[in-house]
Parts: structure tokens; C-alpha cells; sequence
């Protein structure tokens, strides 16, 4: 039964876009047409012959329309198996006409549940029942019955049709088959999410995404990738960046610019992140992102070649006149906006890939971070920085000074983006130094130290984590730092503030660590 000529259509929609035109084209074919309601009245409206559906059910629309289409006179002309005679000497004996085309869209509940003011008994009553009913019937039966649920399809089936006699194919019933059962599991799990409520961690989670792209490759080569974005992803998030110029994102770019976009969100002043390999090279603010670039990009200009390059603002011409100027390769480049004059001196480096977010969204309103393990799913909500100074506590003899509490109130929040076990040095609200990922505390301050050189005298410390020993802050003391910030907590805590006393080393506990596996 490869095709099937369409003989009965049962038409039933919400979205009435271009439906006139092609009831109109299946009743050219001597389509027989069958409809509900609203529908029907449309139709009839253009002149088109329709049958309503109490006339095939013998029963009335009742219950404000809640009760139409569940009938076994419509569920047995969609279910029957033509290949089987005893469906069909059934559908006889039972005057049930064999249905061949069902053209369905559901109720709009998606976007009615996205309407700020929505009321429960509004929503409820935006919960199709008929529609996924014939839509899942019509779907299983895809043998004999081709199911309709996007107007787009419209003119790809009048054209088939018009090849075949007015028949379908069994390839376009297949096809249209797979799409009713993503509608209706897609439909059914926003039901489940908007009446499960708020709940942060239900007890079951489902999710939903679409794909944006298949990538060219993974993390690797020999990987195959894609990337998806979540249905709700909010408007100014990464997945929803427009493009401008360059390339196709890869794998590893989409990681490294999420890093660098979560990271430059977490600054209010003009700030600036530069990314390499998921870490921070170069991290800073200014009174403009010009300046702040600049700083970014002396933080350490040889991890900064290749990197990604994030904005928390528009990127003026001057930013690009200032890339240029430092001969900086750039793989990906992300901000809310950009001037024209910025995107002409884009285009001179077409390699470059720009994206446009049209905003910003800060950090407290991010959604959940969800990452695969083997068999499994870990969901946590997202990290901001959102302590207070005020509930800080300084645990040593000297109290910072007042530009000292300002570089480490910027530490503080720079070296979250780092990947622990970090230590940070910072000087003039930029990142100098950047230990990052290595498994001994230590380790990374002495990376620091190596990497901030000279600029290491007068910074500040920040370590993402408590100070296990006194070993890390005699590391950066030595460097030239004056004074760390720390979350404090470990048992020798008293050894490692008396350290701190002995050098001079202001030292301020925040009482919350932010590690970055």
C-alpha cells in the first residue's frame, strides 16, 4: 500500500494559516471533506463543501467544545488496517467511513502559558485532548492515513498528490507520522512543566531542545557533534546569538565563548574576558571596554592569540582599531552590540567569528547547568558571585586598604571563571596572573607568580577555594601580593592567618568557595 489516494479528510484546526486554500486543493482531488467547529465554519465560509462532525458521530459538539472528535465513528476510519479485511468488514458493519488525510494543529498551549497573566482555568482549557488523539491514531495507522500538523506542509502535499493522482506516498506519511510524535511528546511534556510548577529539581525532569546546527566535528576530530538549544532559552543567551560573520562555530568554540560569556555577565562596570581553552587569559575592567580590552589583552598576550573575546557592551570601533593595533588573532568575538564601524574592521578578518546577543543576561538569571555523566544528568542552579562585602570577614591583623578591597572585590568575582584549583593575581582591576586547573593549590599560585612576572609586586590574591596550608599564600607573598581573598574553612586556618600576620599579608574570608570543575 506504498500510496494511498485520499479520499476523506477530517480538518480540525487552531491555526487556520493557509488551510482555505489547501481544503480547496483536496477538494479539487474530490476529497470528501470532514470538520469541527470553527473550521468548519471557515470553510463553509469560502464556499467549500463541508460535512460536520456531528453528522459522521451522530453526536452533538457538547461541553463548550470539549467533546467532538472522540468518537470510535472517527477513531475506527483512522485506526482501521486496510491490509486486514476484518477492520474493514468491521468499519462496515458499523457504518464507520474510512478516514484518509487528518489535517490537525493543537491548541496554542504553549503560548498561552506564556503569557505573563495567564490564569490556571485559561490553560486548562488550552490543553488539547481531541487534537493528539486523532493526530496519535491518524500516526500509528501512517500505513493508510497521511497525518497534517504544519501549514508548511501545505504545498509539498498538493504537489505530491498532484504527481500521484491525488494519492500520498508512504515515504511522506512516514515522515509526517515522525512529526505528530514529536509534536504531541513536545506538547505533552510542556503540559507536564507548567503544571509540575516551580519546583527547582522535580523529581522527574524532562527537557527540550531543538538542534541549531550539526558541527563539523567534537572536541576531536574523530568526535561527531551538534548543538542544541533549549526551547525556553532565554533571549540574550549564547544559543540564541545571531552570527554575523565568519566561520561555523566548532565544539570547542561554543564551550569557550559560553565560558567567556558567563564570565564577562558577572561585572556591572565595563568588562572585558579573554578565553583560552575554557580558562581566562586575560580579565578586566574599565570606565569603557576600549580600555578594558587593553587590559584584558596585557594580561597575558601570548595565551590571547586564538582566544575568545567577550563584551558586557556594545563593541565600539576603538576596540577593533586597538585588536588590530596588538596583530591579536580572534576566533569568536560576542557582545550585545557592535558599531558599524567595529563590524567594517570585523569583516578585513572574515576568519573571525562575531556574534550578536542584542544583551545581557546577568548571572542570578541564569537557568539551571545540567551536565552528562555516565548514565546520569548532574543539575545544579548557576554560580554568581553574589556575596556582600559587608559579610565578609577580615581575618587578619591589618585590614585591607581601600584600593586593596577594590582589587579583591574584583578578584573575587575574576577568579570564579577560573578552573579550580585556581589562584588569581590581579592588579589595576585586570587579571595579571592565572593559575588555573591544577591539582595542588600551591602549583597554581606558583604559576601565577610566573606568569604575572614584575607585575605580580602589588597585586592581590584571590583562591577560588580555601588555602589548605600556608604554602600558597608564601608563594604569592613572595611574588609581591599584598593582600587574599579566600572562602577560609580549612583546619589549619589559624596556621595560614598567623602565616599571613607574620608577612603582612592582608587576608579577608568570604565564607563561600566557587569552584569551576
Amino acid at each position: 500500500m506504498h500510496q494511498i489516494k485520499v479520499k476523506r479528510a477530517l480538518v480540525s484546526v487552531s491555526d487556520k494559516t493557509g488551510v482555505v486554500d489547501f481544503v480547496k486543493a483536496l477538494a479539487a482531488f474530490g476529497v470528501e471533506i470532514v470538520s469541527t467547529g470553527g473550521t468548519a465554519k471557515a470553510l463553509a465560509d469560502a464556499g467549500i463543501a463541508v460535512i460536520p462532525i456531528d453528522e459522521v458521530t451522530g453526536f452533538p459538539e457538547m461541553m463548550e467544545g470539549r467533546v467532538k472528535t472522540l468518537h470510535p465513528k472517527v477513531h475506527g476510519g483512522l485506526l482501521a488496517d486496510r491490509s486486514k479485511p476484518a477492520h474493514l468488514e468491521q468499519a462496515a458493519e458499523h457504518g464507520i467511513g474510512l478516514i484518509d488525510m487528518v489535517v490537525v494543529n493543537l491548541y496554542p498551549f504553549e503560548a498561552t502559558v506564556a503569557k505573563p497573566d495567564v490564569e490556571l482555568a485559561e490553560a486548562i482549557e488550552n490543553i488539547d485532548i481531541g487534537g493528539p488523539s486523532m493526530l496519535r491514531s491518524a500516526a500509528k495507522n501512517f500505513a493508510s492515513v497521511a497525518v497534517v500538523t504544519d501549514p508548511a506542509d501545505y504545498e509539498t502535499i498538493v504537489a505530491e498528490m498532484n504527481a500521484n493522482d491525488g494519492a500520498t506516498t508512504y515515504e511522506t506519511r512516514s515522515r509526517l507520522a515522525l512529526e505528530v510524535f514529536r509534536k504531541t511528546s513536545a506538547y505533552d511534556t510542556a503540559i507536564f512543566s507548567y503544571l509540575a510548577g516551580d519546583e527547582r529539581f522535580p523529581q522527574e525532569l524532562r527537557t527540550r531542545q531543538l538542534k541549531v546546527q550539526d558541527l563539523r566535528y567534537g572536541e576531536n576530530p574523530h568526535q561527531k557533534a551538534a548543538f542544541y538549544r533549549d526551547v525556553d532559552a532565554s533571549e540574550h543567551s549564547l544559543a540564541r546569538a545571531e552570527q554575523l560573520q565568519g566561520k561555523e562555530l566548532s565544539y570547542n568554540n561554543i564551550l569557550d565563548t559560553d565560558a567567556a560569556w558567563g564570565a564577562v555577565a558577572e561585572f556591572q562596570d565595563p568588562a572585558c574576558v579573554i578565553v583560552k581553552h575554557m580558562n581566562p587569559a586575560g580579565t578586566a575592567i574599565a570606565t569603557d571596554v576600549v580600555e578594558a580590552y587593553k587590559r584584558a589583552h596585557a594580561s597575558d598576550p601570548i595565551s590571547a592569540y586564538g582566544g575568545v573575546v567577550a563584551f558586557n557592551r556594545p563593541v565600539p570601533t576603538e576596540v577593533m582599531e586597538a585588536v588590530l593595533e596588538r596583530g591579536q588573532f580572534v576566533e569568536v568575538m560576542i557582545a550585545p552590540g557592535f558599531e558599524p564601524g567595529a563590524l567594517e574592521l570585523l569583516a578585513t578578518k572574515p576568519n573571525t567569528r562575531v556574534l550578536l546577543t542584542g544583551g545581557i543576561n546577568r548571572p542570578v538569571d541564569r537557568e539551571l547547568e545540567m551536565r552528562k555523566v555516565e548514565g546520569g544528568l548532574l543539575v545544579q542552579e548557576f554560580d554568581a558571585v553574589t556575596e556582600e562585602r559587608s559579610t565578609f570577614t577580615v581575618a587578619t591583623k591589618r585590614e585591607p586598604t581601600h584600593e586593596e578591597w577594590e582589587q579583591l572585590l574584583f578578584a573575587w568575582k575574576a577568579a570564579k571563571a577560573v578552573k579550580s584549583n585556581c589562584i588569581l593575581l590581579v592588579k589595576d582591576y585586570a587579571s595579571v596572573g592565572v593559575g588555573a586547573g591544577q591539582m595542588s593549590r600551591v602549583d597554581a599560585a606558583k604559576i601565577a607568580v610566573e606568569k604575572a612576572g614584575d607585575k605580580a609586586v602589588g597585586s592581590v590574591a584571590a583562591s577560588d577555594a580555601f588555602m589548605p596550608f600556608s604554602d600558597s599564600l608564601e608563594v604569592a607573598a613572595a611574588g609581591g601580593a599584598t593582600a587574599v581573598i579566600q572562602p577560609g574553612g580549612s583546619i589549619r586556618d589559624e596556621e595560614v592567618i598567623a602565616k599571613a600576620d607574620e608577612l603582612g599579608v592582608a587576608m579577608v574570608f568570604t565564607g563561600h568557595r566557587h569552584f569551576r570543575h
